[in-house]
């Protein structure tokens, strides 16, 4: 390990010894299960903001998006990124208010704890259900994250893949389950920063090595359908091929995933007045298409340093994943001012990753303790054994997930989209009706979320593969997608076709209406 290796290590020691500090200072504040779980609901909109937007963009921004638009061109990744900024600013400007104005009247402090009492389900199989999905679907999410830190160390100082993740997952139980909610979210207020800084360095030393702006787009435009939003590049063939209606449309439909983020979903509860909100969309939405833009340029930018032999050719998705890491420690051997850039760099990577462990691990846990243990099971425990359990939680969550992402070939790209999809598609419809259509019932929402879920495995596994084989290939679409439509069309038959809802309920749905509208 020469000098410069070593700068950059202490400069990422030092910002992940930062996380543990902002853990340690926040744990004076958590008096109660609420405190440690939505902060009290005293998040501003700054905070808020980009601490939604920094657990919402994972690894995945800084590996996973560009790996894309190295491989394959600009069509699949740009068209993904238009399609979450679209879901972005949607979430903020039709759920956000009305799910913090929800939530606070029926006093629900998880989103499975909302979905019960905003239905009145007094068997908690709504809330039970909810609570299961979201452990099913974070575990392999947190798994991306910790796959993105074994290979960024890995990759940098040879250090084991396996030592790296574990390590990592150690750093954000620590200041998770000390800190609580506030220290997840002030801590992904300095990890967005983070990325931030990373991004513009990293571009512009990438441009500078590349010859230059002209230089990078010139490559591009030599590759077949490299620059073409209707044509997919095939790097290791040098060739192109029709990117199809439909599968725009799919990949347009990463953005309905946002409706059904539990992580996301938290901020807008927490948010300390809902007429702060509109503050906090404009930072969130300026700041997600300016990040991703940059980030689908760094592929473009890695392809022409492959081009001109700077950096070894990259033909799979492990490969390409780690193109900033490359241009990072092509950076930090310009001298020691470069190096502890690189390593600024390189924190980038693990705030991208700590950022959204730390919130699904905050989520999960409070599943398991609060809606399924003292809600679905009844059991008589006080705030600080609920505290405990959740800790409990985290660490088996945590574990499960580095099992999850032991193999270092996995793709961060594939495991994020798979998890996004279940999310998205289990509860996004759900919320939606829930917030919105006054004759959805709790059997809706049941219908709405089992279909969902349950579609986005068959249409991954047993659909999709096969569409080709039997002459449907059109129909090898995100899972997303048709799962998405499924659950809609589950929660409005099933919902009509059983008893409407209680005066009770309707009644609390007008009075949230008047409400948003007296907040407007």
């Amino acid at each position: 390990m020469n000098s410069n290796d070593i700068i950059m290590m202490i400069t990422i020691a030092l910002y992940l010894i930062l996380m543990v500090v902002i853990g340690i200072l926040f744990s004076k504040k958590n008096n109660s299960v609420g405190d440690f779980y939505l902060g009290g609901r005293k998040l501003g909109p700054i905070v808020t903001a980009m601490s939604a937007e920094a657990s919402d963009m994972s690894s995945w921004l800084l590996m996973g998006l560009p790996g894309v638009a190295l491989l394959c061109g600009t069509a699949e990744a740009s068209w993904t990124a238009i399609g979450l900024a679209i879901g972005t600013y949607l979430n903020w400007l039709i759920v956000a208010k009305r799910l913090r104005t929800y939530t606070q009247k029926c006093e629900a402090i998880t989103l499975p704890g909302f979905f019960q009492k905003r239905f009145r389900d007094k068997s908690h199989s709504l809330m039970g259900i909810a609570a299961v999905i979201i452990l099913i679907f974070f575990v392999p999410y947190t798994a991306s994250g910790f796959a993105a830190c074994g290979k960024l160390f890995n990759s940098l100082f040879d250090v084991d893949y396996h030592i790296a993740m574990i390590i990592s997952a150690i750093i954000i139980i620590l200041y998770t389950s000390i800190g609580g909610f506030l220290a997840a979210s002030t801590t992904d207020l300095i990890q967005s920063i983070v990325m931030t800084i990373a991004l513009i360095v990293i571009v512009l030393f990438g441009v500078n090595v590349a010859g230059g702006f002209d230089a990078v787009i010139e490559n591009a435009k030599e590759l077949p359908g490299y620059l073409s939003l209707t044509m997919s590049h095939n790097i290791s063939e040098n060739t192109s091929s029709p990117y199809p209606f439909l599968t725009i449309i799919s990949t347009l439909a990463w953005g309905l995933g946002y409706f059904g983020m539990p992580h996301i979903l938290l901020r807008f509860m927490a948010i300390e007045d809902s007429r702060k909100i509109k503050t906090s969309r404009r930072i969130a939405s300026i700041w997600v298409v300016i990040s991703m833009a940059v980030a689908v340029f760094i592929g473009l930018v890695g392809n022409a340093l492959m081009a001109n032999g700077t950096v070894d050719a990259m033909e799979t998705s492990d490969q390409s994943e780690r193109i900033i890491i490359r241009m990072a420690n092509l950076l930090s051997e310009h001298g020691v001012i470069a190096a502890i850039f690189a390593g600024l760099v390189l924190a980038g990577i693990l705030a991208c990753t700590m950022s959204t462990a730390d919130s699904q691990l905050l989520t999960a846990s409070s599943s398991m303790s609060e809606n399924l243990l003292k809600g679905v099971f009844k059991m008589k425990i006080s705030d600080r054994v609920s505290m405990i359990v959740a800790r409990i939680v985290l660490i088996v969550i945590a574990v499960l997930a580095v099992m999850l992402a032991w193999d270092q070939n996995s793709s961060v790209f594939a495991i994020v989209s798979f998890a996004w999809a279940g999310f998205g598609a289990t509860f996004g419809p759900v919320v939606l009706a829930a917030l919105f259509w006054k004759r959805s019932n709790r059997w809706g929402a049941l219908a709405g979320m089992v279909s969902g879920g349950v579609m986005v495995f068959v249409w991954k596994y047993l659909i999709a593969p096969n569409c080709a084989n039997w002459g449907l290939g059109f129909l090898n679409v995100y899972e997303l997608l048709p799962a998405f439509i499924v659950a809609v069309i589950a929660i409005v038959v099933v919902s009509l076709i059983t008893s409407k809802p209680d005066a009770e309920i309707t009644e609390e749905f007008d009075e949230v209406n008047k409400l948003c509208k007296a907040k407007a």
